[in-house]
């Protein structure tokens, strides 16, 4: 017997037969319909919007289908079906026929859909949501499956559309072809032929199997950390092209219907819980303008790789000391050799202070001094910047990014001479032990590195990356479109990570090389 994977892989490929570049849509269509949730479509007339409801029709065996244009003239009679003039005449009872009408069909799809009345539209809201409709003094269980509209335009400002425009889980923009194969291939189809049938549709009963299976997903503590951290992120959103930022609203409502299509993702896929590879999907859910889904979207890949980024991040740091701390231990040995650099004075534990530079308050960090070019024809290149909160002037060889982060900071040529340091050219005196004193103990001994085995982390980091885009690839519900934004973002992440194998590479040569100086 086929997985739950397995079956709806093969239904997404007979659906998909004769559609044209609209994979994405499909799939999430019926996703939206094995998680009963509802979707919109939002795009210009002739896209292709009444062929994908048409499609998902054909998803279900034996399946009912209610198809509607609608217009600020329609009425509920040719939606729900018309009074039952016998009933009311007989019985008087106000009850609808509803046969061949939107409460007696598996897959409806509604076209215009905010052109629809209040009578309609308020009808439409307990339909969507509970699945039920009123029938004059009954409620009637609707066999609904999936509710589609589209629309050319969004709902107007200030018309109390705001609760219908909530029910629509999943929002797509759906465009004309843009591959100009594709569009050829559209263009020349006959089709007059019959479209291809559906040889696996799902029957009612696998349908109910998967709601049942469905509703026992679980949401781990991570994934709702996720959904915390994007719904921070949407509390100020940059729009781009613009300097507007703005305040994204989705309601619990709807959260609670996006957690219902990441459960039916995770099932689908063989799981009892819901993972990142899910949480994806959200970004087509929580954007209320189509000038917000570029942002949203990256809102969801950031927030998706934020641990990795972090881990990435401390990783760096450390590595970063790492070769802070062997340029120290190598300075330092290099100290205990020097008898002129043992009679100069140590301010703060680590650094060497000059005379008559600046103010009197410039400082290098005595290990740079040590390791300084004695050739006056190779100077090294430095930076002097000012120490946030002091009035120390600090100059370095070393381009230490973090110490001078957000500060103003001057490059300069420096080398010394026994006695001398010089910037750019000028020479300045350090200051020194009264005459006869020495200073053995120079607060720069040898220490340990971290020992952390950055060849082992830096592969856990790039075996985690490359499973998260695998996983994101053979999601069904991720279209080829998605997969490959999701890989562009990663591969920036893997770019960092080749920087840091680098940097990695720089340790182990300066350790080899230290070695091999003590032997």
């Amino acid at each position: 017997m086929p997985t739950a994977t397995e079956r709806i892989g093969v239904l997404l490929q007979e659906i998909g037969e004769g559609v044209y570049e609209k994979d994405r849509e499909l799939r999430l269509a019926l996703l939206a319909a094995l998680a009963g949730e509802s979707i919109l479509l939002l795009g210009p007339p002739g896209v292709a919007k009444s062929k994908i409801a048409r499609q998902l029709k054909k998803a279900f065996k034996g399946a009912n289908a209610f198809e509607y244009l609608m217009s600020r003239f329609s009425t509920p009679d040719e939606i729900f079906g018309p009074v039952s003039i016998q009933k009311l005449k007989n019985n008087d009872c106000y009850e609808r026929n509803t046969k061949g009408f939107l409460p007696d069909a598996d897959v409806v799809f509604l076209d215009e859909i905010w052109k629809a009345g209040p009578a309609i539209q308020n009808a439409l809201l307990t339909v969507i949501n509970e699945r039920i409709f009123r029938n004059g003094d009954t409620e009637c269980k609707l066999p609904l499956k999936l509710l589609i509209a589209a629309s050319n335009e969004l709902p107007a400002q200030g018309e109390g559309l705001e609760a219908l425009w909530d029910r629509f889980v999943i929002r797509l923009v759906c465009d004309n072809i843009k591959n100009e194969d594709t569009f050829y291939q559209m263009l020349l189809a006959d089709e007059s032929l019959e479209q291809p049938t559906i040889k696996h549709p799902l029957s009612d009963k696998e349908w109910k199997d998967l709601q049942a299976g469905i509703q026992n997903v679980e949401v781990p503590a991570d994934v709702l950390h996720i959904i915390t951290a994007i719904r921070s992120e949407l509390k100020s959103v940059a729009i781009p092209g613009t300097e507007v930022k703005r305040s994204i609203y989705v309601s619990d409502r709807r959260w609670k219907k996006i957690v219902a299509l990441l459960k039916a993702s995770a099932f689908i896929h063989g799981r009892n819980a819901v993972d990142a590879t899910d949480v994806f999907l959200v970004h087509h859910c929580i954007w209320n303008s189509p000038d917000e889904i570029e942002t949203v979207r990256g809102i969801v890949m950031g927030t998706l790789c934020t641990p990795l980024a972090l881990k990435l991040k401390a990783l760096k740091k450390n590595l970063t000391a790492d070769l802070k701390q062997f340029q120290i231990n190598k300075a330092a040995k290099q100290l205990q050799l020097s008898r002129y650099d043992r009679e100069l004075k140590v301010a703060n534990d680590f650094y060497f202070q000059l005379t008559q530079h600046g103010i009197g308050y410039s400082y290098i960090f005595m290990t740079d001094f040590i390791s300084l070019s004695r050739d006056h024809d190779k100077p090294q290149r430095g930076t002097m910047y000012k120490e946030k909160g002091t009035k120390n002037t600090i100059i370095r060889t070393l381009s230490d990014q973090g110490e001078r982060a957000g500060q103003e900071y001057q490059e300069v040529m420096l080398y010394r001479d026994e006695l001398f340091l010089y910037i750019n050219g000028v020479r300045y005196e350090l200051e020194r032990l009264p005459f006869g004193q020495t200073n053995p103990d120079l607060a720069c001994e040898s220490s340990a590195l971290s020992g952390v085995d950055y060849n082992a982390r830096i592969e856990e980091l790039s075996s985690a990356s490359a499973e998260l885009e695998r996983h994101m690839k053979d999601n069904l519900f991720v279209s080829e479109e998605d997969a490959a934004n999701i890989a562009t973002y990663l591969g920036k992440l893997r770019r960092e990570i080749a920087y840091t194998r680098v940097d990695v590479a720089k340790l182990e040569d300066h350790e080899d090389d230290n070695d091999n100086t003590e032997k």
